[in-house]
């Protein structure tokens, strides 16, 4: 598909909507690569590469020009590995024949259109979730990182940026399985005193809200680590929050974590993993547990998140002395042989 020469590397921030079409096949359902709640994207073809282009549609939850203002102003500018790249949009108001109380008339329709990044690997939760799921604890370790950094990133800028959407739908998979987060219709920007805030319009997965934002309207960072919890906690687990509708089922799901996964289970569940693999899964889903508390008060800041992730080990390197480590794991690596028998005779 020729485009006039456009390349990625060329194109302006700003796009005519006759370019987004003729890249995109006039919107075509060929190159439709998904559809949400705010609109329809679609693959666009350049010379030299591929972007993701979405069309916001007019039923959206949250007004259009809503959207474009928190996508344009909140994430235009960011630079960071794990947040998706808005490369272009377009703002474009052209006369249609519309039909209006049984009759057709000129009205001016504004087509609002934005362009990312194109990440063929998809969202998060089919990858984890998908026919063709296979993804080992290593991955899903570098994944869980990759997220929390770029939550980090959003909630310690000079005016911070609060997402207010997260879910695995929104967390797209690049090159490596790096994980960007996308989609901030729903997006806040504080200032910098500015810790909470409250508003009327309550939108988004009531699965992955907050108590206190969905019941009460009240928003922080800590809304934010409500909603990764439950997303360390279905990457950790492999088990799916049961619904992303109804905060009754997501409590439910919670509750399933916190009772079922012991240390037994993780044994069980990941046979394959050695004393560190162990370590991490537990502390994931401990870290996850810890951010879903009722009381946001006690849910841990990203920073200390953060922190507690990278002091885990990623390998059986320890700085313990070389007898004491040896003890050590000799009695974790029994108790890994019993709980693989276990395992093996329940399966």
């Amino acid at each position: 598909m020729a485009t006039g020469g456009m390349t990625l590397e060329s194109l302006p921030n700003e796009l005519p909507l006759d370019f987004l079409s003729k890249i995109t096949n006039n919107f075509s359902g060929e190159l439709l690569l998904g559809q949400g709640a705010f609109g329809s994207v679609y693959k666009g073809i350049l010379d030299d590469g591929v972007v993701a282009v979405k069309k916001l549609a007019e039923n959206s939850p949250v007004p259009r020009d809503t959207i474009f203002a928190n996508e344009v102003q909140n994430i235009m500018v960011l630079e960071h590995e794990n947040i998706v790249k808005l490369v272009a949009y377009c703002r474009e108001a052209q006369n249609k024949l519309v039909q209006s109380n049984g009759r057709y008339i000129i009205a001016e329709i504004t087509d609002t259109v934005l362009c990312y990044e194109y990440l063929p690997k998809g969202s998060l939760h089919k990858n984890l979730f998908g026919e063709s799921s296979s993804i080992d604890w290593d991955m899903r370790f570098k994944i869980i990182k990759g997220i929390c950094e770029g939550i980090h990133f959003l909630h310690t800028l000079p005016s911070p940026v609060l997402h207010l959407g997260l879910k695995p739908q929104n967390i797209l998979l690049g090159d490596n399985m790096t994980p960007k987060i996308a989609d901030f219709g729903f997006s806040r920007i504080f200032g910098q005193d500015q810790t909470r805030k409250n508003t009327r319009s309550v939108v988004g997965s009531i699965g992955y809200m907050a108590p206190e934002y969905l019941y009460n309207g009240e928003i922080s960072a800590r809304s934010d680590i409500y909603s990764l919890g439950l997303i360390i906690m279905e990457i950790s687990t492999r088990e799916m929050n049961s619904s992303s509708t109804d905060q009754k089922h997501a409590r439910k799901y919670i509750d399933g974590v916190k009772e079922n996964w012991t240390l037994e289970k993780i044994m069980c569940e990941y046979i394959e993993l050695e004393e560190h693999g162990f370590n991490q899964v537990e502390a994931c889903i401990n870290i996850g547990l810890q951010c879903v508390e009722i009381d946001q008060k006690k849910r841990p800041s990203i920073e200390n998140i953060v922190n507690m992730l990278n002091k885990l080990p990623v390998s059986e390197e320890s700085p313990c002395p070389r007898e004491h480590k040896t003890s050590h794991f000799s009695v974790r690596d029994a108790e890994h042989q019993v709980k693989q028998d276990q395992c093996y005779k329940s399966g």
